[in-house]
């Protein structure tokens, strides 16, 4: 038994996951397709299930050097600028949850979870290698590299993102689903904000076919900003027709942004005018895992965006990587050092895939009350004054991740 896996995917799921199996002691070739380990987007949330998790490896000290810790969620109408709810975070996180809710740069926690993985004497980083397909045998696992390098190992697990070669390779060719919302994105100083634009608040503005949110990160020196349109990727959108969907950064301009949303509320035009550079990411996702057998099959698993990806109404992308990474370390771990892979991959799948399906459904359905228009935001606007926070909190979700079944 050589105990030895392949992850192909070096973004924050394949880090992830070669950190938490290489500390129960298993070997993992890293194969990363591009020529240097870095991350593309702009900022991301952690709840506290995510928190937790980087906690339970050490990182707490390496996320507060990067972070931001927002006091609180703000939701605002984008037109009126009425408050619409509130969710306190903070202390009120830590004691309900024991760990913060945390912002910070996509890069940031990239990062930090390559420095952990680079301390890893059992992790061998492989850049430049991107995974052509692969054979399973009885015993093992054959993986064939486009640059002719082939791996041999126990065990595959794709952590390759929402254009999974794994996953093609695995289930089949499925084409992506097109959500038909346009993400533009965006940071900017706070030092070039007034001081009542600097609060370290996550403030989410909601209206008819859009939405905005922006939140503190770099230990709040920098605030992220995300728009979300409804929209196709093409002329006026930052990119001619055949833009490369699998692209997260198009060609962005404001103008475009600014006579898409229509006429906002001062304060989210002052937020939105402060930004000096947007660029654009075209929303697709997949259906919801529907079985198991979506997440792992025999000696080769999925993880991450390969599994389930997100649209980003929940912010539980990267948290629910982070989960499925600390699912597979707490399942090998459990298996004393000698994990049998099919089996250790069916329970790892039985554990993951009903909540990754359920974060995702949330999440396509936030979108749809986000961008309400008539009755429906309405009753939205209603429903939140009424219940208040029990309508935005989600213990069943900043409670975890649930231990393996």
């Amino acid at each position: 038994m050589t105990n030895k896996v392949v992850v192909a995917g070096g973004g924050i799921g394949g880090l992830a996951c070669a950190l938490a199996l290489a500390r129960e002691g298993v070997e993992v070739d890293l194969l990363e397709q591009a020529a240097a380990f870095g991350e593309v987007g702009a900022g991301l949330q952690l709840g506290p299930n995510a928190v937790r998790v980087l906690n339970a490896w050490g990182l707490t000290d390496a996320l507060c050097a990067s972070a931001a810790f927002p006091e609180a969620l703000h939701v605002r109408d984008a037109h009126s600028a009425s408050p619409l709810g509130h969710l306190r975070l903070g202390a009120m996180s830590r004691a309900h949850y024991g760990q913060p809710y945390a912002t910070l740069h996509r890069a940031d926690l990239h990062s930090l979870l390559l420095e952990a993985v680079q301390h890893e004497r059992r992790v061998h980083l492989h850049l430049d290698t991107r995974l052509a397909g692969y054979e399973e045998g009885p015993t093992g696992v054959n993986v064939a590299c486009e640059n002719e390098t082939v791996f041999e190992a126990d065990a595959l697990i794709g952590a390759d993102g929402l254009w999974s070669r794994v996953r093609a390779e695995m289930l089949g060719a499925q084409p992506a689903r097109v959500s038909g919302h346009l993400a533009y994105r965006g940071m900017v100083a706070a030092e070039d904000l007034p001081g009542v634009m600097r609060e370290p608040l996550v403030t989410a503005w909601l209206g008819p076919h859009l939405h905005v949110v922006h939140y503190p990160v770099r230990r709040g020196e920098w605030f992220n900003v995300v728009a979300v349109v409804e929209g196709m990727l093409g002329r006026g959108h930052g990119g001619p027709p055949g833009s490369d969907p699998q692209s997260w950064s198009h060609e962005a301009r404001q103008a475009d942004l600014l006579r898409t949303i229509g006429p906002v509320c001062q304060d989210l035009k002052a937020m939105l005018d402060r930004v000096p550079e947007w660029t654009l990411w075209a929303l697709n996702d997949r259906a919801p895992l529907s079985s198991a057998a979506e997440h792992a099959k025999g000696r080769v698993a999925l993880l991450g965006d390969a599994a389930h990806p997100l649209r980003p109404y929940l912010a539980q992308g990267a948290a629910m990587a982070l989960e499925d990474a600390w699912t597979l370390g707490r399942l090998v771990g459990a298996a004393g050092g000698a994990p049998d892979w099919p089996g250790l991959f069916a329970r790892y799948a039985d554990t993951r895939w009903q909540r990754n399906a359920r974060v995702q459904s949330r999440s396509q359905r936030n979108g749809t009350i986000f961008h309400a228009s008539g009755p429906l935001r309405w009753a939205r606007n209603v429903s939140m004054a009424l219940l208040g926070e029990s309508l935005i909190d989600n213990p069943w979700l900043y409670s975890g991740p649930p231990e393996p079944v």
